[in-house]
């Protein structure tokens, strides 16, 4: 056990920091700066003892040794980052590291050596651990200090903080929390220079492997969220799904099949708007349809709201600035208004608080806005898409981003008020229509939560604690309320069919199920495709299928999307096609339709296709019976990229053609998956409808073309 001695030790280091930070603020000249931190150092220097070594036979990262500070660590400046993976102020501080490595590098002396000391069970697993150092980008050597051992030797007490040693392993500064990088800058700067003056460096490399590869999908990267266009607020919307590709800092834009259909930013992050080609985005994670023309996506490590325009295919920074805000209030309009680490994203409409009390409300207008889980600052934020008066009756002009749940402080703390209400991390949103009721998965206090969404009172639903400070009540218990124990959920979805709330309860690798009419979890027993229960590795998003049948899974650290069959509670790995093309010239049937001849300038193409079963052939009754367009550029766009094919056997398609050059062409594709029957026998067959679209001078502004198909076992014809 540690005397009282060193406690007194490393309490005093910390009372002498505060001292020194505000001597600091108080010079007036670079000169008096270096002065003040020269005696610090002096003093410091002899004051302190050497830190105790790292305990041995634990897992190390991104080196292919142990590092000690008897020997590898022995001559260099050290500062130790005390993290948990799961905490989002640990995540802030990451690019402050990454800026000061580039500053100062090894052979300079300075060390950046990430101490995971885990607040969650779940984090104490090496596995997991290196599954985060990937997803975060992590290079700097990384320790499991699984029992935090070296946590409680040096009495640590809060995530994050920053240990800065000297080249003899002795404590010369300490930092707390996050926003602290010229302060932290000064002190490495400084230390370097005050030991390098005294002949202490020592220049050697270490033996750093940064842990670059692990088992995944090659298509997939630590998918963070899915989410489905038919809940949007566009019901008449395609069928589409889109993913947030996170580690490939991307937008996958997919049909049911699994056919890639758009692929938006990546593979390298960024923060840059323009085309689909080449924008940049920087770990995103939540997404929503606001109609089939408009998604947004919580741009997290940007700390921005970004639109994506999927008719001109044109990517826009609607909120944030791309750099960590600490505003708790807001107000300011688009990207004026900083926010920070937006986690989850959700459209809702709503009407003006105060007529609606005062006309019928039918005849009142609906407005949008899209509600932001802000896990930075630990609140619910919202983008004001329309000129809206809101709760209390205060009026927000269109495009302003502001604060309207939470008072920021980090705390499981329900109330009548939502100004008074707090939250800790919230990171996943999903909306009840019906109810007007907003759920979140409150990833620090494992707990999922509710907002009145007509007058922002806030409501526990399951897991936690009563007691609002307590954001360890954690585990993994089905039960009532309080009594059912969740960790870290990141991830819910709501299923109005069944009138449940479905949660990826992240770090115990399962999916839980709530009747919120009984505020009762329990956990959903998934079998795989072998008859085995599927094993999930921190899911972190959910969406249902259009009908509530299906749940789809992000399986974030397995690098796959999971589609569950609710009634079964079976599930299967949603494999996505990549190269479409190629599943095109494999059908069964090709079938090259008349040319289409349309303006340069572009102009609307109405198809109504008609698939007649003949020679006996029908279609088979209950299976089904799909159809996908695909175009052939991303200047095209369609109305509905997918669907079912009708009872009559009729497909509707609307396509807007782009500007082009005179006599080009091109080729739009309309892919088809029948099953059919014929004497008793029952079979599927793939047909590929290519329809040329040229440009001429004398083509037309609008073509409304009705075509017949006729399908049986044999092939297809017109």
């Amino acid at each position: 056990m540690e005397t009282e001695e060193e406690y007194d030790m490393l309490d005093l280091l910390a009372y002498n920091c505060t001292n020194l930070s505000e001597n600091l603020g108080l010079a007036k000249t670079t000169e008096e700066t270096d002065e003040i931190l020269r005696k610090y150092l002096e003093k410091a220097d002899t004051e302190t003892k050497s830190t105790p070594e790292f305990k041995e036979d634990l897992d190390w990262f991104n080196v292919t040794e142990p590092l000690t500070f008897s020997e590898s660590l022995k001559g260099k400046i050290v500062v130790l980052d005390f993290f948990t993976y799961c905490c989002i102020n640990c995540m802030h501080i990451l690019p402050d590291l990454k800026k000061l490595e580039k500053e100062y590098t090894v052979e300079d002396g300075l060390v950046v050596v990430g101490v995971h000391s885990a607040k969650f069970d779940n984090e104490k697993d090496s596995a997991n651990i290196l599954s985060a150092v990937q997803r975060y980008d992590i290079t700097h050597p990384v320790v499991n200090d699984s029992t935090s051992s070296m946590w409680i030797d040096l009495k640590i007490k809060c995530w994050p903080t920053l240990l800065i040693l000297g080249p003899n392993a002795n404590p010369i500064f300490v930092i707390m929390g996050e926003g602290h990088y010229d302060l932290l800058e000064k002190y490495v700067g400084a230390a370097l220079k005050f030991y390098r003056g005294q002949g202490k460096l020592h220049n050697n490399s270490l033996p750093l492997n940064p842990s670059t590869e692990l088992l995944m999908s090659p298509n997939l990267k630590f998918p963070g969220k899915i989410t489905c266009s038919k809940w949007s607020l566009d019901s008449d919307c395609a069928e589409l799904y889109a993913i947030s590709d996170s580690g490939n800092h991307r937008i996958l834009i997919i049909n049911p099949s699994g056919d890639v259909l758009q692929k938006i930013g990546g593979k390298e992050s960024g923060f840059v708007d323009g085309d689909f080609k080449t924008a940049r985005f920087n770990s995103p994670q939540g997404i929503t349809f606001l109609n089939v023309h408009t998604l947004f996506v919580a741009d997290t490590e940007n700390h921005a709201i970004r639109k994506v325009d999927l008719k001109n295919h044109i990517v826009e920074t609607v909120a944030g600035t791309g750099v960590q805000g600490n505003d708790r209030v807001g107000g300011k309009i688009g990207r004026a208004q900083a926010i920070s680490s937006p986690w989850d994203v959700v459209c809702h409409k709503t009407r003006d608080m105060d007529m609606s009390f005062h006309m019928d409300e039918s005849t009142v207008p609906e407005k949008d806005i899209l509600l932001i889980a802000a896990a930075g600052t630990h609140q619910i934020w919202a983008l004001f898409l329309d000129d809206v008066i809101f709760w209390k009756y205060k009026q927000y002009p269109t495009m302003s981003c502001a604060a309207i749940v939470g008072t920021g402080h980090e705390e499981n703390r329900n109330n009548s008020y939502p100004n008074n209400a707090s939250f800790a991390q919230p990171s996943g949103l999903a909306l009840s229509r019906e109810t007007k009721e907003l759920y979140i998965a409150d990833s620090e206090s494992s707990c999922v939560r509710k907002i009145s969404l007509s007058d922002g009172k806030v409501m526990p639903v399951v897991g936690g604690d009563r007691n609002p400070l307590n954001l360890f009540a954690f585990g993994d218990v089905d039960g009532k309320q309080y009594a059912a124990k969740l960790q870290h959920p990141l991830g819910v979805a709501f299923n109005p069919y069944d009138g449940h709330v479905y949660v990826a309860d992240t770090y115990n690798h399962k999916i839980k199920q709530i009747n919120v009419s009984q505020n009762t979890a329990t956990t959903c027993r998934i079998i795989d495709m072998t008859g085995a229960e599927y094993q999930f590795n921190e899911p972190g998003g959910l969406c249902l299928s259009p009908n509530g049948e299906q749940l789809y899974v992000a399986d974030t650290n397995n690098h796959t999307i999971e589609v569950i069959n609710l009634s079964t509670m079976t599930t299967k790995q949603l494999k996505l096609n990549f190269n479409v093309k190629a599943d095109i010239d494999r059908a069964d049937y090709v079938l090259a339709l008349t040319t289409l001849k349309i303006k340069p300038n572009g102009g609307k193409i109405k198809l109504s296709i008609t698939l007649n079963c003949v020679d006996g052939a029908k279609l088979t009754e209950g299976a089904p019976q799909s159809w996908n367009v695909y175009l052939p550029s991303e200047l095209y766009f369609v109305d509905r990229q997918n669907g079912t094919l009708k009872a009559d056997g009729k497909i509707d398609i609307d396509i807007t053609a782009p500007v082009s050059q005179v006599d080009s062409q091109d080729i739009v594709t309309i892919y088809c998956k029948l099953n059919l029957c014929k004497n008793n026998l029952c079979f599927s067959k793939l047909i590929s409808l290519r329809i040329p679209v040229s440009f001429h001078n004398d083509g037309l502004d609008c073509i409304i073309e009705d075509i017949n198909v006729y399908v049986s076992d044999s092939g297809i014809r017109v």
